[in-house]
């Protein structure tokens, strides 16, 4: 199976990041990307843009030599009740709202405190997906997570960095979030959680979770533009017609 999709890239926008647009571009076509999100952190992240780069994304086109650009942002999980950093007059400046915790946003503490933090996002109907709900960092109640994101029609990250850069030791959780995912009836979604333009499209390792605990290719939505469109659809979010030939 190719997927097309990549749910989480930054750019230069978030300083810990090397690339720009103009440097994904090249790289996703040439590895068969169709479409992309710049997910720059939500401005509480020391190093984010300020909340006007998000709001000036209409400024990107919609689809450069074939690829297309969505619009997005990770925002950060703030607290208890679920909320992001991201005004919510502005929203609908975004194609998609990914959140999720980062430790200087968000302390760890406990799991009952998470899982009510992410719980109360997912609920909250502003959030389309969770980034890397696997973090080690963060333990959650799966069980409980994983039945509200298919309550909710929120879907879940597989992170392919968490395997290889960041957040070490997610693996267990991973798979586990994935095999409740797989018999609770939520989505997936793959990101490559690139902070360079090089590992755009780095699935292997969300791959080959889904592949060994035999989860439903119709309920990944990095299987296509369109998976992932009419998903966004379903939540409320706008046609992009630009889309429509990818």
């Amino acid at each position: 199976m190719k997927y097309t999709v990549d749910t989480h890239t930054h750019t230069v926008a978030s300083t810990h990041a090397y690339s720009t647009i103009h440097d994904y571009l090249p790289i996703a076509k040439a590895k068969g990307i169709k479409l992309f999100a710049t997910t720059d952190h939500g401005p509480d992240m020391a190093d984010a843009p300020h909340f006007w780069h998000f709001v000036n994304l209409h400024v990107l086109p919609r689809v450069v030599d074939g690829v297309g650009i969505l619009r997005g942002i990770e925002a950060n999980i703030k607290n208890l009740d679920g909320e992001i950093d991201f005004p919510e007059r502005y929203e609908s400046r975004l194609d998609m709202i990914m959140a999720g915790f980062h430790e200087p946003v968000f302390p760890p503490c406990d799991k009952a405190t998470h899982t009510q933090a992410m719980i109360n996002a997912i609920k909250s109907g502003r959030v389309d997906m969770i980034s890397h709900p696997g973090n080690p960092a963060f333990p959650i109640d799966i069980q409980a997570v994983v039945r509200a994101a298919a309550q909710y029609r929120v879907a879940l990250e597989v992170n392919n960095s968490s395997f290889i850069h960041s957040r070490s030791g997610s693996e267990d959780n991973c798979r586990a979030i994935v095999e409740a995912a797989r018999d609770l009836g939520a989505y997936l979604t793959f990101g490559s959680d690139s902070h360079v333009a090089f590992s755009v499209g780095d699935f292997e390792h969300c791959q080959r979770l889904v592949t060994e605990t035999g989860f439903p290719e119709e309920r990944v939505l990095a299987r296509s533009p369109r998976a992932l469109l009419a998903f966004l659809e379903s939540r409320g979010r706008a046609h992009i017609p630009e889309f429509a030939d990818l």
